[in-house]
């Protein structure tokens, strides 16, 4: 019986501007695909990578130049050799495990060598602004035992931001993401401040491209990638400059990846971490399944957005929650 394949774009307005370093988003569009074969359906969602310029008209186009090869039928090994790595693999990728899914009446994680899901402990985004404005936020995650901190490369004002939160949530996890904005001068002006308060992980500290600026300075905690490395072939090229490696469906191409690239980096000594693009729960659910690889997770995206898909994911006690219900073996109307 033969596919039929369905793409569309979702602007996605967020609930309110969101800033990080060298950004705002007031939006974050994702393209979504929906396989549809007799009875059964599989969807996934993609944002894209913005520093690529992958965005959802150019995964549009992508999927639609494929329509012919993957309405014949395709599998996901096929796919990672049809496309390179991004959003609109990504999309595709996911749509495949659901409509397997469906197909074989297994939820994705057993497909994915699971014997059972749990609970994961997530982290909350604090999106970058005057120190007592990101304390107020973080407070305000009445239920997080975990925060994630945008900076902005100012060493001064991001100390002072980290201090500041600090001080409301004394037993929270602190991890702070600078998203490129520090190089080899001005990183160890904030390592001090971050030492101080506690901070358990910095996140891509230096420019994509440039993660020889890293050479030579103390990891005085965990340093994570997220735009140094995007795929496999990344992670073996550039994982020695870091500890932790945080994997992105949209980035890697897709939970297939994703489950290669996790095992891959165990393999390695590093930790794993599975971050989002701030999509709906359709995306959130594939990086739900990874998370359950992963040291650290970071799977709050969809409370950032105006409005969220239903059903979806769940936030209770710090921790997200995804049944099948949100991603699985069920028909879909």
């Amino acid at each position: 019986m033969p596919v039929q394949l369905e793409l569309h774009n979702e602007p996605l307005p967020m609930s309110a501007p969101f800033r990080i370093a060298g950004h705002v988003f007031e939006a974050m569009p994702a393209t979504v695909v929906t396989l549809r074969q007799g009875p059964h359906v599989g969807r996934g969602e993609a944002a894209g990578v913005y520093y690529n310029h992958d965005h959802p008209e150019t995964m549009i186009a992508t999927l639609e130049a494929l329509r012919p090869r993957i309405e014949a039928g395709l599998d996901r090994e096929q796919l990672r050799t049809l496309l390179p790595a991004g959003g609109a693999r990504n999309a595709l990728d996911c749509a495949l495990w659901e409509l397997e899914s469906q197909q074989r009446g297994v939820p994705v994680w057993q497909l994915a060598g699971l014997d059972s899901v749990r609970g994961l402990l997530t982290t909350f985004t604090v999106g970058a602004d005057e120190p007592a404005v990101m304390a107020e936020r973080a407070a305000a995650y009445r239920q997080a035992r975990a925060l994630k901190l945008k900076l902005t490369g100012d060493p001064d004002l991001d100390g002072a931001r980290v201090r500041a939160v600090r001080l409301r949530c004394p037993d929270a996890w602190i991890g702070v993401d600078a998203n490129q904005g520090y190089d080899a001068a001005t990183l160890p002006l904030l390592l001090p401040a971050l030492v101080e308060t506690g901070v358990s992980l910095l996140e891509q500290p230096c420019v994509r491209g440039r993660e020889s600026d890293l050479d030579g300075i103390e990891r005085a905690l965990p340093f994570a990638a997220d735009e140094s490395i995007l795929d496999l072939a990344e992670l073996e090229q550039r994982h020695h400059r870091f500890d932790v490696i945080n994997i992105k469906l949209d980035k890697c191409g897709g939970l297939s990846e994703g489950l290669l690239m996790a095992r891959r980096a165990r393999e390695l000594g590093k930790q794993v971490m599975v971050g989002n693009m701030c999509g709906t729960s359709l995306a959130a659910a594939p990086a739900f399944v990874l998370g359950q690889f992963c040291d650290v997770v970071d799977l709050d995206g969809p409370i950032f957005l105006r409005q969220d898909r239903s059903p979806s994911v769940r936030y209770e006690d710090g921790y997200i929650h995804c049944g099948d219900e949100v991603w699985g073996p069920r028909t879909h109307a």
